[in-house]
C-alpha cells in the first residue's frame, strides 16, 4: 500500500525530494547567473599560433650557422641544393661576423637575385647568384681578387717585358690568379692602378662608355693664365680629336711651378700630358690619385693592398653591376 498522498506527497504530507542537479552539469551559468569556472574558455586553450622558435641571433647561438635551421615562409627564394648558408657567404665576403650577418638578414637588408631574404638558413650559390646588402652588391665569389697598386714611375703597365724592364708584375707577389690591369699608366706616370681577375668589372671600368672618372695631379710650369681651366673644360683640339676635362682646379702656385688637378672619363694614350701641353703647360710629373670611388690616399709607392668589401661594391655600382 502506498504511503504517498494524492499529490505525490511523502509521509507527513511533505513533497518528495527531487535529485539536485550538480553545478558541473548545469549549462554555463553558475551561482548568480555567472558562467561557471569549468565552462569558461581557458585563455591557454584559445586559438593562438604556436610560438616560433627563437632566432639564432636572439638565442645567442649565432656563431654557428648549424645551430638552427629556420625553415619558414618569410620569402619565396628557392634554396640551392648543396648551396652555402647565406650568413656564411656574407661573413666570408667581409660583411661582418656571422652574428652581424644574421641580424642583417633578419632586418630584411639582404637580397639574393633581387629577392629579399629573411631566413637564416637560406642556401645560395655564391658563384652565380648576385647578393646585395643595403642595395650594394658584395663580392661573393671567393676566387676573385681585387687589388690597388701604387705604381712607381719607370715601370711598364704589363706583366712581362722581353727587354727586362720593370713591370707591374714585379709588385704583385705570388698571386696564382691571372690579374687584369684596369686601363694603363704611362711608363713615367705613377699612382693608382686597379688589378683584378673579375673580367666583366675590369672591362666596364676601362671602357669610356661607362664614364668612370680618373683624377690626376700634374706638376706644370707656372704661372697659369686665368683662362687655362676654361679651355681644358671646353675642350682642346688634339691630333686624334677634341679632348676635354670633366673637372679642373689649381691646387697651388708658387713662382714658376704650379700643381693642378684634372678629372677625365676617357683614357686615350698620354691624354693628360697632351692636353696640358696643348695649353702651353707641359707636365713634369703626373700622379693618378683616383679611379672612380677608389682613392690612392697615403699608400706607399710600389705597394699593393686588397680592396675592401665596400670599395668593391662601389665599383660595381659605378658601372651598373
Amino acid at each position: 500500500m502506498s504511503t504517498r498522498g494524492p499529490d505525490g506527497a511523502g509521509p507527513g504530507g511533505r513533497p518528495p525530494r527531487t535529485p539536485r542537479e550538480s553545478p558541473a552539469r548545469r549549462g554555463s551559468a553558475g551561482p548568480g547567473g555567472r558562467p561557471s569556472a569549468t565552462s569558461r574558455e581557458s585563455p591557454a586553450r584559445r586559438d593562438t599560433p604556436p610560438a616560433r622558435p627563437p632566432s639564432p641571433a636572439s638565442a645567442g647561438l649565432g656563431h654557428d650557422p648549424d645551430d638552427f635551421d629556420v625553415d619558414d615562409d618569410r620569402d619565396s627564394l628557392i634554396d640551392v641544393p648543396g648551396g652555402v648558408r647565406l650568413q656564411k657567404v656574407l661573413a666570408a665576403a667581409g660583411v661582418g661576423s656571422r652574428r652581424h650577418c644574421e641580424e642583417l638578414i633578419g632586418e630584411g637588408r639582404v637580397e639574393v637575385d633581387g629577392e629579399t631574404v629573411r631566413r637564416f638558413g637560406a642556401r645560395v650559390d655564391p658563384q652565380h647568384q648576385i647578393i646585395r646588402v643595403d642595395g650594394m652588391r658584395i663580392p661573393s665569389r671567393q676566387d676573385l681578387v681585387y687589388l690597388a697598386l701604387n705604381k712607381p714611375a719607370g715601370v711598364l703597365t704589363t706583366m712581362s717585358d722581353d727587354r727586362g724592364r720593370p713591370t707591374i708584375a714585379d709588385f704583385l707577389g705570388d698571386y696564382p690568379e691571372r690579374l687584369y690591369h684596369v686601363g694603363r699608366l704611362d711608363y713615367d706616370t705613377e699612382g693608382l692602378m686597379l688589378l683584378m681577375n673579375d673580367g666583366e668589372l675590369a672591362h666596364r671600368l676601362a671602357h669610356p662608355s661607362y664614364g668612370v672618372l680618373k683624377t690626376y695631379l700634374a706638376d706644370v710650369p707656372g704661372p697659369l693664365p686665368r683662362d687655362v681651366g676654361r679651355r681644358l673644360l671646353s675642350g682642346v683640339e688634339l691630333e686624334d680629336g677634341v679632348a676635354s676635362a670633366d673637372k679642373f682646379r689649381v691646387v697651388e702656385q708658387a713662382g714658376s711651378r704650379a700643381l693642378v688637378e684634372l678629372t677625365l672619363h676617357e683614357g686615350r694614350k698620354h691624354i693628360v700630358r697632351r692636353m696640358l701641353a696643348e695649353v702651353g703647360h707641359p707636365v713634369s710629373r703626373l700622379v693618378r690619385t683616383h679611379v672612380g670611388p677608389i682613392a690612392l690616399g697615403s699608400q706607399r709607392p710600389g705597394t699593393t693592398r686588397p680592396l675592401t668589401t665596400r670599395e668593391i661594391g662601389e665599383l660595381y655600382a659605378a658601372v651598373g653591376l
